[in-house]
């Protein structure tokens, strides 16, 4: 058997050395234990530090050839490098991890333990413990809200961090999608899965690459990636805002009759036509998150351009994998 270990970089040079002595040093005990071989496949994604030296003298130095790197001509984003990882894994199964080492590698053989149970995704979910209580109950009210929306279940605290079998890898490459939302998509392909527990560590050296506003876009990117309800609710908003205006109309109407004309309301005409030109600007953002992921769609660019590698990616041919 052999697994891939699919590894995202970005400007990871503090802690790269590092990661890759623990995670080699675990898949080693396997192989001595249990047979088990192991490719790590790195990919820089477009790093502007030292990350891709190091990871070239890494493979340099590997004399099994097991350590392999592709590296991205500029920074398409974490979701690209996923992809890309997994393009290149050759593995009957694949680990996807980050390196910062937050991911503990000990949980590996655990993994590979359910995996031969029959799971083709053995998910690991991280507790909260040492969160701060905002995010905490931020992160829940976020995941409590999307799974009311969406067309696939996620769950809190579930990661990247996962082992998929070969037939899931293979459908999850099926889907070629622009905008790409990984967490949904592992979902979607479905097949048996089981998660595993494990305390939230410290990252290590450096410093995390995702700022509230990156946090904020990827959590958008959910919301809208695999439903089409918000366009749904500005329908039924309209609607909504439409009814009560023409209650309202009929009201001012039969005010007037019995009572006769009054002085109109400027202070209410004044807030309800910016209420309403508010709302207008919400419907109309929500259509344009949509128009503008078609627009992404039907470019049909590639996910990513490749400045360097020492991988070859592999290709199904008569049922087994081979490398072209």
């Amino acid at each position: 058997m052999l697994i891939s270990i699919v590894v995202p970089c970005f400007n990871e040079e503090e802690i790269i050395g590092r990661f890759h002595a623990r995670v080699t040093t675990e898949l080693e005990r396997l192989e001595a234990e249990t047979g088990t071989e192991f490719e790590l496949v790195y990919v820089d994604d477009g790093s502007h530090d030292r990350t891709l030296p190091l990871l070239q003298e890494m493979a340099d130095r590997d004399p099994r050839s097991r350590t392999r790197y592709v590296s991205f001509s500029r920074n398409f984003g974490k979701e690209a490098a996923m992809l890309a990882g997994l393009r290149h894994a050759a593995g009957d199964a694949v680990v996807v991890m980050d390196a910062d080492l937050q991911h503990p590698p000990e949980l590996l053989r655990r993994m590979l333990e359910l995996h031969g149970e029959g799971f083709d995704q053995v998910v690991a979910r991280r507790t909260r413990t040492g969160d701060r209580v905002t995010r905490t109950l931020a992160a829940r009210a976020y995941y409590r809200l999307i799974n009311r929306l969406v067309d696939v279940e996620l769950v809190d605290g579930v990661g990247d961090f996962r082992l998929l079998s070969r037939r899931a890898v293979d459908a999850v490459l099926e889907l070629t999608e622009y905008n790409r939302f990984s967490k949904g998509l592992f979902a979607w392909v479905g097949f048996p899965t089981t998660t595993l527990a494990y305390e939230n560590a410290a990252r290590e050296r450096g410093r995390s690459k995702w700022s509230f506003r990156k946090l904020l876009n990827y959590g958008l990117d959910g919301l809208l990636s695999f439903n089409d309800r918000p366009l749904r609710a500005a329908l039924h908003l309209g609607l909504l805002l439409v009814a009560l205006a023409a209650a309202y109309a009929a009201w001012i109407v039969g005010a007037a009759l019995v009572k006769g004309v009054d002085t109109p309301g400027y202070v209410t005409l004044l807030v309800t036509v910016t209420a309403l030109a508010g709302v207008q600007m919400v419907m109309l953002g929500v259509v344009g998150e949509y128009v503008g992921r078609i627009y992404y769609e039907v470019k049909r660019r590639p996910h990513f351009l490749v400045k360097a590698t020492n991988a070859a990616v592999p290709k199904q041919q008569h049922g087994e994998l081979v490398r072209r």
